[in-house]
């Protein structure tokens, strides 16, 4: 094999490389969007059924407990109680910097 053919399929292997490793990158961006977007959008579900229903602490409370089990059970980890007040608190801190973007 002649030098010229092991530089271009040096050359093959990484732009091949060099493309598979930027469309992992693209892709870890957009999952890590739509998590942050779907988070926000829980936290703002919760937050809306709060103010509908009573104002109590409990009451709150007890919503995102009952939530937090369902969606455990339908769905696996990741909806602990306190991750769940964690997406409402991220909703509330920044709601309205989201209108503003």
């Amino acid at each position: 094999m002649s030098i010229l053919q092991k530089t271009d399929k040096n050359e093959l292997f990484d732009n091949i490389k060099t493309l598979l490793a930027e469309a992992r990158r693209s892709v870890i961006r957009n999952i890590n969007q739509t998590m942050v977007c779907t988070y926000f959008e829980m936290g703002r579900m919760i937050v809306e059924d709060e103010q509908k229903g009573e104002h109590r602490a409990e009451y709150g409370e007890q919503v995102i407990r009952e939530l937090s089990e369902k969606l455990t059970k339908e769905f696996g980890r990741g909806f602990s109680f306190t991750n769940l007040k964690q997406m409402r608190q991220f909703y509330i801190v920044y709601c309205n910097w989201s209108d503003s973007v």
